[in-house]
């Protein structure tokens, strides 16, 4: 995949969602107008990558309780100038988990979200234009916590929001998947 298959993949993006509606004028703008947008040199936001990893009973999502964030999220990380975000979110998926099983459910973007990360000791705050993709493992494969996580978790549907604080997006992923597979 390259700039301009996401490119065409946003425009061909459909989605029920408002925010997601205008998150995909926002990444247009980003990826027409910003040459590093795959790199997070550009200190004012960048592409990033993500996996929707979901159970083969379809009623669990593995989620990582991200260090630098003391959140529970969805996988992912950045780009580091690759344009293929598929590759990126695929990479992500293996590194951050150790799972073998991973096996991609669609081409297709899953979800989109822009989310400010905040100031660190590292970098000020930023925006991660985040392309996410669906995925399927075994849960009962074991998984390798990575430097990033403090933990790696297989969540039930039912208790996902008690996990995630209603994230916004983790909620709009969980709806899609059960719409989807349901």
């Amino acid at each position: 995949m390259t700039r301009n298959d996401l490119i065409d993949r946003l425009i061909a993006y459909q989605t029920p969602y408002m925010e997601e509606k205008k998150f995909v004028h926002d990444f247009l703008t980003l990826l027409n107008n910003e040459r590093d947008c795959f790199k997070r040199t550009l200190t004012s936001g960048h592409i990033t990558g993500s996996s929707w990893i979901i159970n083969q009973s379809r009623d669990k999502a593995l989620l990582t309780h991200h260090k630098k964030l003391n959140r529970w999220l969805q996988l992912g990380g950045h780009a580091d100038g690759e344009e293929n975000i598929l590759d990126v979110s695929t990479r992500e998926a293996k590194e951050e988990s150790g799972l073998t099983s991973i096996r991609l459910l669609s081409q297709s973007i899953f979800d989109l979200d822009i989310h400010l990360i905040p100031t660190n000791g590292k970098e000020e705050s930023h925006y991660h234009y985040d392309v996410r993709f669906c995925f399927e493992a075994d849960d009962a494969e074991p998984l390798t916590v990575s430097s990033e996580s403090r933990q790696l978790k297989w969540i039930s549907f039912s208790s996902l929001s008690s996990y995630t604080h209603r994230n916004k997006s983790i909620i709009r992923m969980l709806e899609k998947t059960q719409e989807a597979f349901s």
